[in-house]
């Protein structure tokens, strides 16, 4: 049985996708800063088709939100259909026999088969209630919540403190009111 950490990587990379602004080769670059050997390969057209699936993948992370598993599982397997994933077997040490997407014809490709894999292993490992939007007022953010309780509400500690001191603040002036 797979476990999900397997592909926890690859998931939260598609949190990153939408999280991150990629509006420009420059911006995918710096995106992908840590795997130098596509940096070459990246052109206009994974822009424009990057944008196009940012704009599909977003309500697979708002159904799981609202805890519409169906809704979130259907999303995800109509973009399996019309993004087909094309898995490969590595063997690269120290990790051994593991599973990869296939390096496709172009960047976008690849980042989009990687985070369909990602998203839709984790789906099958732990359900789709581990994906959400950022509980902040003020952030639009989505996440993956690798958590072992499954109580992430926010997209990062920033936002977390925020809301946090916020409400604590809240709390001074009410109780102050009330005095």
């Amino acid at each position: 049985m797979l476990e999900p950490v397997d592909f926890l990587v690859y998931a939260e990379a598609s949190a990153r996708l939408l999280n991150e602004d990629i509006d420009s080769l420059p911006q995918l670059r710096q995106f992908l800063a840590d795997r130098e050997w596509l940096l070459p390969q990246c052109v206009e057209r994974d822009i424009v088709a990057l944008r196009k699936f940012r704009a599909e993948l977003r309500p697979v992370f708002e159904a799981a939100q609202d805890g519409n598993t169906a809704a979130a599982i259907s999303l995800l397997n109509d973009l399996m259909s019309r993004h087909p994933i094309r898995p490969r077997i590595a063997d690269w040490e120290p990790e051994g026999l593991h599973l990869h997407v296939a390096n496709t014809s172009s960047v976008s490709e690849l980042l989009i088969g990687e985070s369909l894999l990602g998203l839709a292993t984790l789906v099958c490992s732990v359900g789709p209630n581990r994906f959400g939007v950022c509980a902040a007022d003020s952030c639009a953010n989505v996440f993956v919540d690798a958590s072992p309780n499954s109580s992430r509400r926010y997209c990062s500690d920033r936002c977390s403190s925020r809301a946090n001191v916020a409400a604590f603040r809240a709390r001074r002036r009410q109780e102050a009111a009330v005095s």
